[in-house]
This record gives C-alpha cells, sequence and structure tokens, in this order.
C-alpha cells in the first residue's frame, strides 16, 4: 500500500513538472507578454521619512527616483502597466504603524496580478555618536552628611550624530527561510485565478496536492528570477561607477513586501543617506537619473530573459 501511494505522487508529481514546462504555441506567447504589469514601491511614507540624513529622508528621495523609474518604464514599454503603491508623501488609508503599510503595499501589488515587485529604498550605515561638552550649569544638591543645601558645577554635554561612512548599492530578495511564507501568497494568487475562471467561489484548487506542488515551483522560480533581475540591477550600478554590495538575502529580519507579494520581488537600497557623499548623489538630478536608468536596463535585460526562455 505504501508502495503504490509512493508510486502515485511521484506519478503526479511528474505530470505536474512535466505541464508546467511543456512547450507553448507561438500564439499563447504573443498572448501573454513577459511582462504586463510592474509593481514600483517607493520605500516608507505614510507619513515614515524612513532613513534619516544631514538634509533629506528617505521617504522623499525614494518617491523621486521610483516616479522617475516608472516613466522611464513607460516610455520603453508601453504596453506594460505600472502601478505605484504611492505617488505622494504619504500612503492611501489611515494607516496605524509600519507593518499596517507593507501589508498594504503587498496586497495593492498581489491585487494588481504584478508580473515583478521593485521596491525603492536607501540605506543607513551604522549610527556613530559623539559626546562633547559645551558649557555647565549649577546644580543644587543636599549633603547626605550634613544635610545642607550645596551647590556644584557639572557639565553640559550635548551628543551628536557623525556622518555615516558607508557607501554603495544593494539590492534585496526574501530569505530562503521565508519560502513557506512565500509560497501561501503564490498559492493564494493562483487559487483566486483559478476561482475567477470557474466563476464558483467555494472552489478550492489551492488544497490539492498538485496546486501545492506547483505553487512550491512557481515559487522556486520567482525565486530565481528575483536573484536574476537583482544581480542585473547590481551589474547596471557598476557599469556606472557606483560601488556594489550585491544581492543579498534579508536573513536577519524579514521584508514583508518581498515575501507576501505573489511574483518576483526585488527591493533596491540605492545608497546610504547618512553617508555625505551618497546623499549628496542621491539627491542630485545626475544620481536620480543615473539609478532610476540602471534599473530600467536591469528591467529591459530581465523582460529580454524571460522572452529568450519562452521560445
Amino acid at each position: 500500500m505504501i508502495k503504490k501511494t509512493f508510486l502515485l505522487s511521484v506519478t503526479l508529481l511528474l505530470a505536474v513538472v512535466l505541464t508546467s514546462f511543456a512547450p507553448v504555441s507561438l500564439h499563447e506567447t504573443a498572448a501573454k507578454p513577459a511582462l504586463r504589469t510592474i509593481v514600483i514601491d517607493p520605500g516608507h511614507g505614510f507619513p515614515d521619512g524612513g532613513a534619516e540624513g544631514q538634509f533629506s529622508n528617505e521617504s522623499s528621495v525614494a518617491l523621486i527616483i521610483a516616479l522617475k523609474l516608472g516613466k522611464l518604464l513607460e516610455e520603453e514599454l508601453p504596453d506594460c502597466k505600472i502601478v505605484y503603491t504611492r505617488t505622494g508623501e504619504n500612503l492611501p488609508g489611515g494607516l496605524k504603524d509600519k507593518n499596517e503599510a507593507n501589508r498594504l503595499r503587498a496586497r495593492m501589488a498581489n491585487e494588481a496580478h504584478g508580473d515583478l515587485f521593485i521596491s525603492i529604498h536607501l540605506n543607513e550605515g551604522g549610527a556613530r555618536y559623539r559626546s562633547k561638552v559645551t558649557g555647565y550649569r549649577t546644580e543644587t544638591y543636599y549633603s547626605k552628611k550634613s544635610k545642607k543645601k550645596k551647590t556644584r558645577r557639572v557639565p553640559i554635554v550635548k551628543r551628536y550624530r557623525l556622518p555615516g561612512v558607508v557607501s554603495g548599492t544593494e539590492t534585496y530578495v526574501w530569505s530562503v527561510d521565508k519560502n513557506d511564507q512565500k509560497k501561501q501568497f503564490v498559492g493564494s494568487a493562483e487559487e483566486e485565478e483559478h476561482e475567477s475562471e470557474k466563476g464558483d467561489s467555494d472552489y478550492h484548487y489551492f488544497d490539492s496536492p498538485e496546486a501545492k506542488i506547483m505553487a512550491s515551483l512557481r515559487t522556486r522560480k520567482y525565486f530565481d528570477n528575483s536573484c536574476l533581475i537583482a544581480s542585473y540591477v547590481e551589474e547596471e550600478f557598476v557599469k556606472s561607477g557606483r560601488s556594489s554590495r550585491g544581492v543579498k538575502q534579508r536573513d536577519w529580519e524579514g521584508i514583508w513586501v518581498l515575501q507576501a507579494t505573489a511574483m518576483p520581488s526585488i527591493l533596491v537600497e540605492t545608497g546610504f543617506i547618512n553617508t555625505p557623499a551618497d546623499e549628496a548623489y542621491l539627491n542630485s538630478e545626475k544620481g536620480q537619473n543615473e539609478v532610476s536608468n540602471c534599473i530600467k536596463k536591469a528591467v529591459l535585460r530581465y523582460k529580454a530573459h524571460l522572452e529568450n526562455q519562452g521560445k
């Protein structure tokens, strides 16, 4: 009995894999472009300024870069729909905190049925502080022995933040230990699609074994594709003269917008806002144009890769 069950499972898995990678006709390929919808997420907002520089904050700069990126993609890919999670300083709706805001972003991306999710951020290096005596004040106190009132001079110390020294870009994908979470959202999106096709809200496609296998395969494919476009982004930054810190998994803390979006997803740290050189660059017209153009080039390379795969 165990042997029969095992053979049935293997047969089912092979059938799903072969079906998922079966060749499609030219008509089907043309009917479904590689990138139909791209979701661009300017980090923070709602209001949440994010990381702070000497004269700017992450939320405002990320918004400018994201809007520039969207405009470039609209020009290059006129048949692709560009969706923004926000176009102003704040996210829509009365949000209580950052966690609620990130859940809204992921939900917006999933409802838009995005094929790619790009979150734009600015990094912040380890904060360094220094203390300095700026003066003295007179303090009144009572002596424990004599119980008499006395005075003494005490220093006034000001603690101030030092400029950062870390610079460069890095692009994140979700950590593999968040694959189960990602798979749930991928499966839910597939179930919604099947329910829509069947017109039956009681139909639970994701409960079937083959659907769970398909969700696992698709999640793995999304991870590979996320790593691919992330590497393209960092390569384009290097070509433009930026220092790249590479592609990384966020394995010390999950990023909800990466693991809860049912599509390939990346988070681009465009530079360190608390490092003066990076902050000046990211606030300049030249820097913002170069950053958005690098990400655009990466998207076009990614699209070409997907289309070549489909041939």
